[in-house]
């Protein structure tokens, strides 16, 4: 994936969703709070957005021209240690499944992490016995339900470099009815989260 000239960098923001354990993780929390402020500027209704994590000094270090147009500053400059500059890939293809483009990445031992943002749309319990089977009717029914709930949700990954495993990972979600809280968690969508955290993970088990 090519980058664009789209960074933003992680502020130290109040971390939603869980307690800060580590400098990667409040790093990573730093920079989906950020990112989630980033990609809320354009709006609702987009597709999916994918952002590679790289650290702020080497980003000074490697592009200072760039870094200066960003207003980004390395640790030396008064910025936070560890901190995480987001980098917008290339659009996403629409016609593709996101959990299979996400299969296809690796990302260099240069990016220390990843996020995608996407939004979704679901119906509350007691309306989902009636959803359909076939899945065209089912998206439409969901999209045209009085009680539908419309979320812009962010996760991300970061190699971990203590014990335990591999990588980091963590969410935040945003309800477009509750526009100033913004939710969070470790596992916020198991299945994404899962996927996001595998594209960081070089040294897969053979079977």
């Amino acid at each position: 994936m090519s980058e664009q000239s789209n960074a933003t960098e992680a502020s130290r923001d109040e971390s939603p969703g869980t307690a800060v354990e580590s400098p990667e993780r409040a790093a990573l929390l730093a920079a989906l709070i950020e990112l989630e402020r980033h990609v809320a500027e354009v709006g609702w209704d987009q597709p999916p957005r994918l952002f590679a994590l790289v650290f702020t000094d080497e980003l000074v270090a490697a592009e200072p021209d760039l870094a200066a147009h960003l207003g980004l500053n390395s640790t030396a400059q008064g910025g936070h240690p560890g901190a995480l500059t987001g980098i917008e890939q290339d659009p996403l293809d629409p016609a593709v499944d996101l959990i299979e483009t996400l299969q296809t990445i690796e990302w260099p031992e240069t990016v220390h992490g990843c996020v995608v943002a996407l939004e979704r749309t679901f119906l509350p319990s007691s309306a989902q016995a009636d959803i359909p089977e076939d899945p065209d009717a089912a998206a439409r029914y969901v999209h045209e339900h009085d009680d539908r709930e419309d979320i812009r949700v962010l996760v991300g990954a970061v190699r971990n470099s203590g014990d335990g495993d591999d990588t980091i990972t963590h969410g935040v979600a945003r309800l477009v009815s509750q526009p100033e809280e913004l939710l969070g968690g470790e596992t916020l969508v198991p299945g994404l989260t899962e996927v996001v955290a595998r594209t960081l993970v070089t040294d897969l088990p053979t079977t």
